[in-house]
């Protein structure tokens, strides 16, 4: 059994990110109930509901290869010595009172900011897990992390996920969450009122987790920043947990002393980028479960392909869509959708499918209605094929969703992809039009 499983871990090796392996396949236990059936444990809930989410199916094939023949693999919670949990303690987060989980310092917690409401997607997957990780010390050389992302896209929410994590589990930890310019409004009244070494006991001998958001607006302030440092320093020492957010990397702030960007560069930075067509899908889908909204799938999907930004532009768009047609008494279609995404980008011009429909359209003399019908006429094949082909190089959004824009299958999308594509090697003409259409595109003038 140990010698199939060791096969099966190294297959998942090369398969799953490093970072991502470590944390969810590494600490997974077998046993062999009979030849057909295996028992994994998990330590946590989370951890079962992560490895069952994402890597279920590649480990149930893994298993199967190493083993030769078809067999099932099932997932329970173990504690330390192997034996199930019991029912209650599958709960991920305990429900709390409100009271046990405010921080000690700073700001409110919000109660949906928590891992398990979080859409994990390859945008912020090691970010996820670094989060996590901190959280839960299963990396107990790392006490810090620096969250890196634009407005909007996560940094927050996971940020306040370790703290509602800390809380729920260790409410006892002494947690600290502000941002930097409350701490540094915090020292300027501490000097006003001669208490500025009652101000640094606090945040040097009294805290055991410290969140500080949106560093960059330290920028300039010299001695809020000297004192930050030491302030670190003194929480690096003592193995406390400090976890900072920001849009930009230590090294780009603008008038930030060295020895503050040093000790904020030593510990663990993690990037969260925008997130995926699929996981824009997935966090529309998240958001209108949990609001009870009942959203036809191809609302979301349009909601997805034009609202690129981050999560908020994708929320403000569900809750105007939702509001608009309560309000108003009309039924979610793609005319009100569009009626509310037109308001939220109409002063940017982004390069979406609809876009791209109106360019290739104009170009040709073709109406989008024609290019969307069931006409095979080759005055109409051309431009269609041609704005599959774009629509597939420009958006992020996959084969189906394509095609479900033109009424076609995503076989035919592909299709359309190499026509154009063996059209640019054979015909002048084409490869002309190409270049057209991406000079128009990737200028903006369109």
């Amino acid at each position: 059994m140990e010698t199939v499983w060791k096969s099966v871990k190294s297959t998942l090796k090369q398969r799953v990110p490093s970072h991502s392996f470590n944390m969810w396949i590494e600490p997974l236990k077998v046993t062999q109930i009979d030849e057909s059936n295996w028992v994994a444990s998990c330590p946590n809930f989370f951890s079962k509901k992560r490895v069952e989410g994402l890597y279920g199916a590649m480990i149930i094939k893994a298993l199967q290869r190493a083993v030769g023949q078809d067999c099932q693999i099932s997932f329970i919670i173990s504690n330390k010595n192997g034996r199930p949990k019991n029912k209650t303690d599958y709960q991920f987060q305990l429900p709390l009172p409100i009271e046990k989980l405010r921080p000690r310092n700073g700001r409110l917690f919000r109660k949906d900011f928590t891992f398990d409401s979080f859409v994990v997607g390859g945008n912020n997957d090691f970010a996820y897990s670094a989060s996590f990780a901190l959280a839960s010390r299963k990396e107990s050389q790392r006490n810090g992390l620096y969250l890196l992302s634009k407005t909007g896209l996560g940094k927050s929410h996971l940020s306040q996920a370790i703290g509602n994590y800390i809380l729920s589990t260790s409410p006892n930890d002494r947690v600290y969450y502000i941002t930097a310019e409350d701490f540094s409004n915090e020292m300027v009244q501490a000097y006003r009122h001669d208490a500025i070494d009652k101000f640094k006991a606090k945040y040097r001998s009294q805290c055991d987790v410290l969140l500080l958001e949106d560093v960059h607006h330290l920028s300039g302030k010299e001695r809020t920043q000297i004192e930050l440092a030491l302030t670190l320093d003194s929480l690096f020492e003592s193995g406390k947990r400090i976890i900072c957010s920001s849009c930009y990397l230590p090294a780009d702030i603008p008038k930030l002393n060295d020895k503050l960007r040093s000790r904020l560069s030593c510990g663990l930075i993690s990037t969260i980028d925008p997130p995926s067509f699929r996981t824009r899908v997935r966090i529309l889908q998240r958001k209108a479960r949990l609001n009870s909204y009942h959203f036809p799938e191809d609302i979301l999907d349009y909601l997805a392909a034009e609202l690129t930004d981050d999560v908020r532009q994708l929320e403000s768009g569900l809750n105007g869509v939702a509001a608009k047609s309560s309000l108003l008494g009309m039924p979610i279609n793609l005319n009100l959708a569009e009626s509310v995404v037109k308001n939220i980008v109409r002063d940017r011009k982004r390069i979406t499918i609809e876009a791209i429909k109106k360019l290739v359209c104009t170009y040709f003399d073709v109406s989008i209605k024609d290019v969307m019908s069931r006409s095979r006429k080759q005055t109409l094949v051309r431009p269609r094929q041609m704005a599959m082909y774009l629509a597939r190089n420009y958006t992020d959004s996959p084969l189906q969703t394509i095609g479900k824009s033109f009424n076609r299958y995503h076989a035919t999308v592909l299709h359309s992809i190499n026509c154009i594509e063996r059209g640019i090697k054979q015909n002048s003409s084409i490869k002309k039009q190409v270049g057209f259409f991406r000079q128009k595109l990737e200028s903006g003038k369109f």
